[in-house]
């Protein structure tokens, strides 16, 4: 099976509280084995949650959402990179990078109850096998807007 084409990052989101909006980032030091610098989920060394450092979304699983009259802002389902381009899911079990951090798809990001919550009735059910992927950071570096997924 030939490799997928690059993706692109269409946007960098944080939050360093749990229920706080996510915050837009033209840029963030990813750290290898904890996280965003400033996210929520920045854990102080690596270790057990280091499989969960870091989330990504596709753009497409808006534009879906779109499709059944669903609109949110693409900070809404709480994922801190948003992509387009690229599968997400074929990324599962597989190293990346994302511009100059090196990382790994360790898990994929099912929507759950908390963000069925804090949208709109139907996104819990159309986000269903689109609802991203969780990583490991395995280099750290700088992520910027624009840097290809590959």
């Amino acid at each position: 099976m030939p490799d997928q084409p690059a993706g692109r990052i269409e946007a960098i989101y944080i939050t360093s509280v749990s229920e706080a909006p996510m915050v837009s980032l033209e840029n963030v030091k990813a750290i290898t084995g904890c996280g965003l610098e400033g996210d929520r989920y920045c854990i102080d060394e690596p270790g057990e949650k280091s499989f969960e450092n870091l989330t990504l979304i596709e753009q497409e699983a808006y534009d879906h959402l779109a499709t059944i009259d669903i609109e949110l802002p693409t900070n809404a389902l709480r994922r801190n990179l948003l992509t387009s381009g690229i599968e997400l899911n074929r990324l599962l079990g597989k190293e990346f990078m994302v511009g100059e951090v090196r990382c790994l798809g360790t898990e994929l990001a099912d929507p759950c109850n908390y963000i069925q919550g804090r949208t709109l009735p139907g996104v819990l059910k159309a986000m269903v096998g689109r609802g991203g992927l969780r990583c490991q950071i395995l280099e750290g570096g700088l992520i910027s807007v624009g840097d290809t997924v590959r």
